[in-house]
């Protein structure tokens, strides 16, 4: 991995840490992943991270099933609330977007983005 994109993925993975929407898991392997920078372990961790990421993130149809669910009027604060979520994801859909765009699926994307940079 080049310096350049080594500081693009550790600015990004500290903005994931700090993102409100960010799952523990997601935390937990950035953490991991920066604490193995330059180390012996950074390939091996980089190829979990990345895993981890790519299960982590959610597809747009996803988040608008889920806002659309029981679960998710739960989740958001009420039916209005869920609702106001699944048309957000519409739009976004709509705009071509692939994922959700909250804090924390917007980082991910864009450290996938450099998926194949960073196996280098």
């Amino acid at each position: 991995m080049t310096q350049e994109v080594l500081n693009y993925v550790i600015e990004k993975s500290k903005e994931l840490i700090n993102a409100s929407t960010c799952s523990r898991e997601a935390k937990e392997a950035a953490q991991t992943w920066l604490d193995a920078v330059r180390t012996d372990r950074e390939t091996e961790v980089t190829k979990t991270y990345i895993a981890e990421l790519e299960a982590d993130i959610m597809p747009i149809e996803g988040l608008i099933a889920f806002a659309e669910s029981e679960t998710g009027a739960r989740v958001f604060g009420g039916e209005e609330a869920a609702a106001g979520v699944a048309a957000h994801g519409r739009e976004i859909q709509a705009a071509g977007g692939k994922y959700c765009d909250c804090p924390a699926c917007a980082v991910v994307e864009q450290i996938l983005a450099r998926k194949e940079e960073m196996l280098k």
